[in-house]
């Protein structure tokens, strides 16, 4: 899909969703035809002439100041990182890309991963495709039924969650963690539209999954810093834990994650179970060489 039908669809989906009322525009009759805005509306909202709305609409997003984005975005309501996406997207379109492009990467710094396995709870770095580049010990355990034999380098949670059998049993609240995949997914595809491996990630779940399909057409981008998370793990049974995703500086695109529980907390007591089962792991795996290790 070009960037333009991406616009296009964005922005429609944005003005789909906010009703005259919650604009605080007059309603006059009862026949409307569209759910949310008119175009019209949306241009007056934002002060800028209808027919140049509806070229912003059509993908026509090259050239348009920070003033009018701005604009947009305060009339469709947009939250912070829908705001951000749109800039993207403007980013995107002026810079046309001629040719999709394979981002390439050398190995993580020695002194990143060191910081990586020195903190005592799971964490793992990732890429915006979703793929987890390097996970410290407790971070592997926890993540244990991504990490099974025959799965490709990199291990991706999008194409565990929506491909593998055991996604849907791994993520208890199935719908909020499917959003929040697809959500990511699509913030990703729109600050790097031109990158192979991620439209080719794309197109194979938009092949192979209805659900992501379903997904992926709403459009919805998100910020990804801070939560909770539930999962149902095949040695400790349901875990819900709190994680924090923090960029890297000095690694442009990527994101490290880390899980915590409060202490005395049936969270953190899963933890420590989950810690002493994967230190019996990791005895196995010295006693059989074949077996991988953490990064």
């Amino acid at each position: 899909m070009s960037t333009e039908s991406d616009i296009r669809e964005f922005l429609a989906s944005r003005r789909a969703k906010i009703t005259p009322q919650q604009a605080g525009l007059p309603v006059y009759g009862g026949n409307r035809r569209v759910p949310g805005l008119r175009r019209e509306e949306v241009a007056m909202l934002a002060g800028v002439s209808v027919d140049y709305y509806v070229r912003l609409e059509r993908g026509h997003l090259a050239g348009a100041s920070e003033e009018v984005l701005d604009a947009v975005a305060g009339a469709l309501r947009l939250d912070e990182a829908e705001h951000a996406h749109l800039y993207d997207l403007a980013r995107a379109v002026a810079r046309r890309p001629t040719r999709r492009t394979k981002r390439t990467r050398g190995p993580l710094p020695d002194s990143v991963l060191r910081v990586l396995d020195s903190m005592t709870g799971p964490a793992f770095i990732r890429n915006g495709r979703l793929d987890i580049l390097a996970v410290n010990r407790l971070g592997r355990a926890l993540y244990s039924p991504l990490f099974t034999e025959g799965t490709p380098h990199p291990v991706n949670i999008a194409r565990f969650q929506f491909l593998d059998p055991h996604g849907r049993d791994f993520f208890p609240d199935w719908e909020q963690s499917v959003n929040t995949t697809v959500s990511l997914l699509r913030t990703e595809a729109g600050r790097a539209p031109g990158d192979r491996d991620l439209t080719g990630l794309i197109g194979e779940l938009v092949t192979r999954s209805e659900e992501f399909r379903t997904a992926w057409a709403k459009h919805n981008v998100r910020l990804h810093h801070t939560g909770r998370k539930g999962f149902h793990h095949p040695v400790v049974g349901d875990i819900t834990l709190d994680f924090d995703a923090m960029e890297l500086p000095a690694q442009p695109g990527l994101t490290l994650t880390a899980y915590s529980a409060e202490p005395h907390t049936p969270a953190h007591d899963a933890l420590q179970l989950l810690a002493a089962w994967a230190a019996t792991e990791d005895a196995s795996a010295t006693a059989d060489p074949d077996r991988t290790g953490s990064h």
